[in-house]
């Protein structure tokens, strides 16, 4: 499968590297030109801007956000809202407030892009033992991802744990 990433910290390097190593297409991005050619190093195809990263995806098309919550999550998914099309995926794979996911799950499905909030634990052991996912969404587009999510998690290690959000809603 095909999947944009932004986002390549300690976290996000591994997963690129975890999903290169499973057999996916990643094009990643990042502000550190180093960090891109360190993930083109592990597999990936790399994008100079969020443009470029977006042009070399196939439709539909599949990008998960790996930066630090809160405005650069913000900045990067509302960046995304202009350049992505109908019927693409934006997963959070951040540490978002279900707040957040709620909202920014009803502001891009004005455009027709799905959202997807991931609940993601592993740190920097997930390269090696894979990443516990937590997913919230619609069916559909979880469902689009199960190939990437099944290479990122442990055996079993993934759940579709309900709507946006839903994951905390419940466990205030």
């Amino acid at each position: 499968m095909d999947i944009g990433f932004i986002g390549l910290g300690k976290m996000g390097m591994n997963m690129v590297t975890r999903l290169s190593q499973g057999g996916h297409r990643v094009v990643a991005y990042d502000r550190s030109t180093t960090l891109i050619t360190e993930a083109e190093g592990k597999g990936a195809t790399a994008s100079s801007s969020l443009e470029d990263m977006i042009a070399q995806l196939p439709r539909p098309r599949a990008v998960w956000v790996m930066v630090p919550s809160g405005q650069p999550t913000e900045d990067t998914v509302q960046h995304l809202r202009t350049i992505l099309d109908d019927n693409d995926i934006v997963i959070d794979g951040g540490n978002t407030k279900f707040h957040d996911d709620v909202r920014r799950a009803a502001n891009l499905q004005k455009r027709g892009i799905h959202y997807v909030d991931a609940g993601t634990s592993g740190g920097i052991w997930g390269l090696k033992i894979g990443y516990c996912l937590m997913m919230g969404g619609e069916n559909e587009p979880v469902n689009r991802l199960s190939p990437i999510l099944t290479t990122l998690a442990p055996e079993n290690g993934w759940a579709h744990v309900g709507g946006h959000g839903h994951q905390w809603r419940h466990h205030r």
